[in-house]
């Protein structure tokens, strides 16, 4: 879709800002799901090893052009050698080549995310790889391998919705000219029936997700909103008609709550 918005990564590669997320979709429905959503006008697809559907996501992008296309590392490959033997596995599940690469946790406790990285810095100074990135990294995960590398990734995929902004973490990001890409970005659909939320979307003609998806268009974030139903996966995109203002805006800021997350925190996180 020509409307859509780019944004420009750090190695200055361009990068789709609005996109499917296939977490909990089935290998065998992700090619139907992943039709639906090239139909619509899709044109980013976000799986990951530990989701168990890249071998259908393959087949669903199968003669797909003009799609960017990220996976992530899952943690018990964590370390030089077993990231380099894990991309290689996804890459030839998916079967085709892989825009962006992430280190799906940092699992701290694994203290391996800094060796994992740099093998991903080496996937992409061979040429196997478009772009490098994280996710779930907080400011000290992302300072470390800053410092010890000197290599900034160009994304940090992260739990973020209006309930629950990580402002710190986003000042973070804008310090090192890292994109913040939103998972979770309804709040897995918790946000649906907010009355503030509501209000916005029927001021707009819109529906709560279309406008909360909005939002993190207007804040210059990636989002990746998860869905195997083709209506929604339409609907969904739908966004591109609208803006919201200020307004709007500042209500939206005002949801912001510390124990707004919904997901696992990086810092303790033990799968």
């Amino acid at each position: 879709m020509s409307t859509q918005p780019m944004v420009t990564l750090n190695d200055g590669v361009q990068m789709p800002q609005f996109g499917l997320g296939v977490w909990q979709t089935p290998d065998d429905e992700a090619p139907e799901v992943i039709q639906a959503a090239l139909a619509a006008g899709y044109r980013l697809v976000d799986t990951a090893s530990v989701y168990g559907n890249e071998a259908g996501v393959g087949r669903g992008l199968d003669g797909a052009e003009g799609v960017y296309l990220t996976t992530k590392l899952w943690n018990d490959c964590q370390g030089f050698d077993n990231a380099l033997k894990a991309f290689a596995v996804s890459e030839k599940r998916l079967g085709r080549r892989i825009d962006l690469y992430l280190i799906h946790w940092p699992r701290p406790d694994l203290d391996r995310y800094v060796d994992t990285w740099r093998a991903l810095i080496r996937l992409k100074e061979e040429g196997k790889v478009g772009s490098i990135g994280v996710s779930n990294f907080t400011p000290e995960h992302l300072e470390r391998i800053i410092g010890e590398t000197g290599v900034v990734p160009a994304v940090n995929q992260i739990e973020l919705h209006p309930r629950f902004q990580q402002k710190q973490l986003v000042e973070a990001h804008q310090k090192h000219g890292i994109v913040t890409e939103s998972w979770s970005p309804l709040g897995r659909g918790s946000l649906l029936d907010d009355p503030v939320i509501g209000r916005i979307a029927a001021k707009h003609g819109k529906t709560p997700a279309q406008a909360i998806i909005r939002w993190h268009l207007d804040k210059g974030f990636v989002v990746i909103p998860k869905s195997a139903n083709a209506g929604r996966i339409r609907q969904n995109i739908e966004v591109f008609d609208f803006r919201l203002d200020g307004d709007d805006l500042q209500a939206l800021a005002a949801l912001d709550s510390a124990d707004g997350r919904t997901g696992p925190d990086p810092m303790t996180a033990r799968f």
